[in-house]
């Protein structure tokens, strides 16, 4: 092997060697677990009223049918959200400046906060899902296709949502002005469906929410977990699998040949006094 793809190779190991060190590491932080399941019983108890409630036109639970959609959704905010404010903090903090030092390092932090993410998205949905299998009746995670099925939309759609996340940190200099794109992302959650079907959604609206890969992912995790009858309340009455496919394909590809450039503009004008400078703001914001 060449020196520069053993380079990589010691970079990508640092970088999953990382992200374990910090999946286990949220495990004994009261505030990673508080982030854990605060936001897991939430939902839990929502899902837990909505029971009683029916799918219109359809005699099943609409806390059933509302799981599927939840549990893509965390997944869409664990990879646009979680390392979209990974990245502003960790820009003002200099860790991207250690890791922009070390050669290949960018790789490290990147695949670390990859693994990190993944293993946080994985716990979140299993402390939802478990409880609701339980809970909730008509759930048909009962075959290996629909194991299967649920494995690859979460894969995908992680692959689809990273890379957004990855850009949209680097756009921002300051974590809290990141927040500001929490409001585009509850908007989308509000029209893809995740809580009611987007089915009774005027058509316009209906095509907008198909642009997003929230949407996608929520119909996705339906496909997974609900009887087939159910998507007879979905846009044209199918669970569209090739259309997932394809949407969640686009948004990765796209999100994976933009993200390393928006990466490499955002490392070179990291420096030793623009990271000075934000601490210097952030020192003035709080006193």
């Amino acid at each position: 092997m060449t020196e520069g793809t053993n380079s990589w190779l010691h970079a990508a190991r640092v970088g999953l060697r990382r992200g374990g060190l910090e999946i286990r590491h949220t495990f004994t932080s009261s505030q990673d677990l508080w982030n854990y399941f605060f936001p897991s019983a939430i939902l839990l108890v929502v899902m837990f009223f909505m029971r009683g409630a029916a799918v219109p036109g359809i005699d099943f639970s609409l806390g059933s049918r509302t799981l599927p959609g939840v549990l893509g959704m965390n997944i869409a905010f664990g990879g646009m959200v979680t390392l979209m404010m990974a990245l502003a903090l960790e820009r003002e903090d200099g860790t991207l400046l250690r890791a922009k030092a070390v050669p290949n390092g960018m790789v490290g932090y990147l695949i670390g906060k990859i693994v990190l993410i993944m293993g946080m998205t994985l716990t979140s949905m299993a402390i939802v899902l478990v409880p609701s299998l339980f809970m909730l009746e008509g759930l048909a995670l009962t075959s290996v296709t629909a194991w299967l099925t649920l494995a690859w939309v979460m894969v995908l759609g992680l692959i689809a949502t990273l890379p957004l996340g990855a850009i949209c940190g680097s756009l921002f200099t300051n974590p809290r002005n990141a927040g500001v794109i929490m409001l585009p992302v509850m908007g989308l959650v509000a029209i893809s469906g995740i809580f009611y079907p987007i089915s009774s959604f005027p058509e316009w609206l209906q095509g907008v929410a198909q642009i997003f890969p929230i949407y996608w992912l929520g119909l996705g995790m339906r496909s997974a977990m609900l009887p087939d009858q159910l998507a007879a309340v979905e846009i044209g009455e199918s669970w569209r699998h090739l259309e997932t496919v394809g949407v969640l394909s686009a948004w990765a590809v796209a999100g994976l040949v933009l993200a390393p450039w928006v990466l490499r503009r955002m490392a070179r004008r990291e420096s030793g006094s623009s990271v000075a400078q934000r601490r210097e703001r952030a020192l003035q914001r709080t006193t």
